[in-house]
């Protein structure tokens, strides 16, 4: 095997470098079988259905994985389009085969590692156009069944496939007809865009070892630039010959044993496919192939698929066991069950079974026994509401996360983490908004040792030499004028805003760490919300960097000039309301509790419409609140701050009912890996942080008459709400352990210590529930 730093980079000669010889004998494959139509499944209620989220803009993929695992392994349907961002679209007529690495609600695609396409007949090495899937290796499918760590279809050619999965490893397990078959390893299948730029794959390689087993690597430039995979398969039955091609899909010599390039492939045949399943397993890792054969070794040491797939049963039914709900209809415990499971794949694994792992410094780190490290954390989306999910129902895993985070933050030459990928920041989105997950941790009490992510929070935050990209751009001026200049950096409002908010988690972390003077600092900082609100208007508003705001102003708009955006995925009305630290402040600036009240009617009243050219993140719309997007998921709650938590309660319900169904298209935008799912499964129980490092949730309007979460150390909260019904969303009367609950909010360590909490129900809303200053959010600063 060619060790990765010896990769080309250049494309080279097949036969002079590409093409390392020994004998192997085979045999050729059957024609294509007729296409059947494609079909899905139901499923019980209570129970996940895999295919809400597929459809629409949703981006989920029905694959196997385990929680958290480091496998996602899942039939692909399409790279170039936006819709298949996971690989997968429901209602595409056929597939391109099943990769092992998917990304679950995501607004930007990537991984799809390792494609295998189980293939009869004729020999083909392009996938085809999606309209004309004859034309190349593609397959038309039918009968779908996913559940939690299993997925079957079957094959237009005859090939029934099934995939489950350990931590690291993928297994499939292909039925063939009678006679010859062959399974195709594409490793230039991956995610493309129209932005991109060739080459995607600078650097391949291939090898089947002596010992049956067949390694290979990559490096990807797609999204997480220069992100290196590798993987080690190995085959239930020894296939006659292995057949290498490389770039071009140049074929290389018989007996070819080993190929370098860039977009390689592999073709496996077996003469008698059908005389027996061929069971495939696959461990994968982004250190090396070593690694990636010894998470192989250790998780999947046999070929039996089924023991396989009874395992991944029992660890989803563990973790979906921690919430059960009764009442509501059988599709809201549908939806229920599903965004449990979504907001369970990831944050995915990255350690290798021996500790090992890629760190954001590109270096190779080995962890302390009982730590992992992980990837994918979408943290501009995460932080809202997955975060304080995991602090509520794993808190022991949140405290791994949080440890992971703290090394990431130390390594990462960018300080802390916004959006990393397999050791790779991709810098997407805005702000550094790890550090308000640790804050989070920190105020809960998750065991870490916070101080040490002070000295790379300090730098991202304090030190102006530090690497930025896009993320934090525009820090020093945000530190000098007090906001980000519109004529200057494009997104200027949303930065300034969500800059403040990192910079008041960040002082909490400085305070607990002794930086005395860089958290006043940072505490006076987080002001800087107040210098992109214009008052005059009741907006947050572009501001250029004399000092005067740009005009005209309409807050439907995305920005002041066709040249670049003055908001992030959202306009003026979304913006206005992206204070979750200092909503008294926003309160006061919008004229007091009436005004404030005022302008939250507006916002859900407003017509729902949206300039040309606006992203498709801005979705669910109702009024100018966007649900599909993540600036709008705690605007519902803020009615609880002016005295009118009957509001809340009422939108709160009414977003539960209409954002979310059943049906494919059931997740109103991008579920943005467990976010949107972690909304509506913290609503449904009843609250929702609005201020996630405040320790605290707000009351919203429960959605099932009882529900039960384990909240770790044995405890448990049971929720019930009592007369419940979908015409009663409103409640006067809360009992917390038996005792009335005269205030609109609960500490996190209320509920993590256990205990009933008791809504009753009624169909015209109490006025007087929580109206009083005392029952107010700020109560609990």
């Amino acid at each position: 095997m060619i060790p990765p730093a010896k990769l080309p980079v250049a494309r080279r000669s097949l036969l002079r470098a590409s093409c390392h010889l020994a004998l192997l004998a085979g045999t050729g494959a059957p024609a294509l079988a007729a296409p059947r139509r494609h079909g899905g499944r139901r499923t019980a209620p209570g129970m996940p259905d895999l295919f809400i989220g597929t459809g629409g803009d949703g981006h989920t993929f029905p694959g196997a994985s385990l929680p958290f695992g480091m496998v996602q392994v899942s039939p692909d349907t399409d790279t170039a389009r936006w819709d298949t961002c996971s690989g997968y679209h429901h209602g595409d007529a056929s597939l391109l085969g099943f990769s092992h690495t998917h990304l679950s609600g995501t607004g930007i695609g990537d991984m799809l590692d390792v494609l295998v396409v189980p293939a009869r007949g004729a020999l083909r090495l392009d996938p085809g156009p999606l309209d004309k899937p004859e034309q190349g290796y593609r397959l038309r499918y039918a009968r779908e069944d996913a559940r939690p760590g299993y997925y079957r279809v079957a094959l237009e050619n005859g090939v029934t496939s099934e995939l489950t999965a350990t931590l690291r490893t993928g297994i499939q397990r292909h039925a063939y007809p009678a006679g010859e078959g062959h399974l195709l390893i594409d490793l230039s299948h991956l995610v493309q865009d129209s932005s991109d730029f060739p080459p995607l794959i600078d650097a391949a390689a291939l090898e089947w070892l002596d010992d049956g087993t067949l390694v290979g690597t990559r490096r990807v430039w797609r999204w997480a630039k220069g992100r290196q995979i590798y993987f080690a398969m190995q085959f239930s039955r020894a296939p006659a010959r292995i057949d290498f091609f490389a770039d071009d899909n140049a074929p290389c010599p018989p007996g070819t044993r080993a190929i370098t390039g860039k977009r390689l492939k592999a073709v496996a045949w077996f003469p008698d496919a059908g005389s027996a399943p061929i069971v495939v397993r696959t461990g994968i890792s982004a250190v090396d192939v070593a690694g990636a054969r010894a998470n192989l070794a250790a998780e999947a040491a046999h070929f039996d698929f089924d023991a396989y797939a009874k395992a991944a049963q029992a660890a989803w039914d563990g973790e979906l066991a921690r919430i059960t709900v009764k009442g509501g209809t059988a599709a809201q415990q549908t939806i229920m069950a599903t965004a449990q499971y979504h907001a369970a794949l990831g944050p995915t694994l990255l350690s290798d079974v021996d500790g090992r792992t890629i760190g954001l410094d590109r270096q190779v780190h080995t962890l302390a026994q009982g730590e992992a490290a992980y990837s994918a954390y979408s943290l501009w989306d995460t932080y809202r509401a997955f975060h304080p999910l995991q602090t509520l129902i794993r808190p022991a895993h949140a405290a791994t996360m949080m440890a992971d985070l703290i090394r990431q933050t130390q390594q990462s030459p960018y300080g802390p983490p916004v959006w990393p990928l397999q050791g790779v920041e991709t810098g997407c989105m805005i702000g550094w908004h790890a550090v308000p997950v640790l804050a989070e941790g920190m105020a809960k009490g998750i065991p870490a040792d916070y101080a040490a992510a002070w000295p790379g929070i300090r730098r991202r935050a304090l030190d102006f030499t530090t690497p930025t990209q896009d993320n934090s751009l525009g820090i020093p001026l945000y530190d000098q004028l007090g906001y980000v200049p519109a004529d200057l950096l494009f997104e200027s409002v949303s930065r300034t805003l969500e800059y403040s908010y990192d910079d008041y988690a960040a002082a909490k972390i400085a305070r607990a760490a002794g930086a005395a003077q860089d958290a006043a600092h940072l505490e006076k900082r987080s002001g800087n919300w107040r210098n992109v609100f214009d008052a005059s208007v009741g907006f947050a508003r572009p501001r250029l960097s004399d000092g005067s705001w740009t005009s005209p102003y309409d807050p439907v708009q995305l920005g002041h000039s066709s040249k670049w955006r003055d908001y992030t995925e959202s306009n003026g009305w979304q913006a206005t309301f992206l204070n979750q630290h200092d909503v008294p402040g926003l309160m006061a600036a919008l004229g007091g509790e009436a005004g404030f009240e005022a302008k939250l009617d507006a916002l859900f009243a407003a017509p729902s419409t949206l300039p040309k050219g606006a992203p498709p993140d801005i979705s669910g719309m109702l009024g100018q609140y966007a649900h599909g997007n993540e600036p709008s998921h705690h605007v519902a709650y803020l009615y609880a701050w002016c005295g009118a938590h009957w509001k809340t309660q009422a939108m709160v319900r009414r977003l539960l009912t209409t954002m979310y169904t059943d049906k494919p298209d059931g997740i109103i935008g991008n579920d943005d890996c467990g976010q949107m799912s972690a909304w509506f499964i913290l609503s449904a129980l009843g609250f929702y942080p609005v201020d996630p490092v405040s320790a605290v949730y707000v009351l919203g309007s429960p959605l099932f008459d009882q529900a039960r979460v384990s909240v770790g150390a044995g405890k448990e909260l049971v929720i019930e709400a009592r007369g419940q019904g979908p015409d009663k969303p409103y409640y006067g009367k809360v009992e917390w352990n038996g005792q009335p609950l005269d205030r609109c909010w609960l500490r996190h360590a209320e509920l993590i210590a256990g205990g009933t909490l008791v809504f009753h129900m009624q169909a015209e809303p109490d006025k007087r529930f929580a109206s009083a200053p005392a029952g107010r959010p700020q109560a609990a600063s």
